[in-house]
């Protein structure tokens, strides 16, 4: 669920970096897509961090 919340939070904050740079649609779908892979990543990151702590592992 994490996961999920930060890619549309990195895609959203990635399409309005592009917009702000004045960037056309394929600008914004890009800077989009990489922002939301980067997010997923520290999501899925937090995700573990957050099992590991809870279990008590």
């Amino acid at each position: 669920m994490i996961v999920i919340i930060f890619a549309l939070i990195g895609a959203v904050w990635g399409g309005f970096t592009a917009y702000k740079r004045q960037g056309n649609r394929k600008d914004i779908a890009q800077y989009a897509a990489g922002y939301a892979m980067a997010f997923i990543i520290v999501g899925m990151i937090l995700t573990v961090l957050i099992d590991r702590i809870l279990s008590g592992a």
